[in-house]
Formats: C-alpha cells, structure tokens, sequence
C-alpha cells in the first residue's frame, strides 16, 4: 500500500502552501526550505512514490510537470537567464518525500554540480 505524504495533503489544500499553480494533472508551490532564489516544487497530483513507480500510464502527467516547469519559469521570470530542474530517485539520490517531484530552482546563478 502506498502510503499517504506532506504533498498529498498540499494538494487537497488541507495544509497551507504558497501553490503558484494547480490543475487536474499537477500543483506546484514554494519550497518552504529554498535552496535558490526560486524554489518551486512541481508534483503530479496522483501519488507516485519514486520515478522507479512510474507507469507507462503516466507519460501524459510527467510530460505537464516540464511543460508547467517552463511556464512557472517564465511567470517567475528567469526563463531567459536560466534555471535548473531536479528530481531525486530514493534514499542515496537523496529523496526525503517519497511522492515524486521536480524542483525548479533559478533566479540567480546556481554554479555547476559537484564531479566525482
């Protein structure tokens, strides 16, 4: 059994979360904890607990988190300079909710990822 999470209850607007967009497929909203000038959290609506779950059922739902990444980018105005998109894939890929989701993170420059 999939077990309910933080953002199932964001979605159903029983927490309060500053949700910048919200539509049948997926909600996004700011980063209580921001690493980047902007910090937004986009996640599918139905409960996927890791990108290992995903179903080919899913494809249209993932396909609407990039392309409301890249509206909320230009609402938030840096889609020009840039920004960086993340998901995290179980415990050593460093997820902490496990209801999958992308971070949007931009508005300033973000450096490069670390090379080992």
């Amino acid at each position: 059994m999939v077990q309910e999470t933080i953002f199932s209850k964001i979605i159903r607007k029983e927490i309060p979360a500053d949700i910048v967009y919200q539509d049948e497929l997926v909600t996004a909203f700011r980063d209580i904890s921001p690493q980047a000038k902007t910090h937004i959290l986009i996640i599918p609506n139905k409960l996927i607990p890791t990108v290992n779950d995903v179903q080919p059922e899913d494809e249209a739902m993932l396909g609407r988190i990039f392309s409301v990444a890249a509206k909320i980018a230009a609402q938030e105005g840096i889609a020009e300079d840039g920004y960086r998109l993340i998901m995290n894939c179980n415990k050593h890929g460093g997820q902490e909710v496990f209801h999958i989701h992308m971070h949007l993170l931009g508005g300033e420059p973000l450096g490069k990822m670390l090379d080992k």
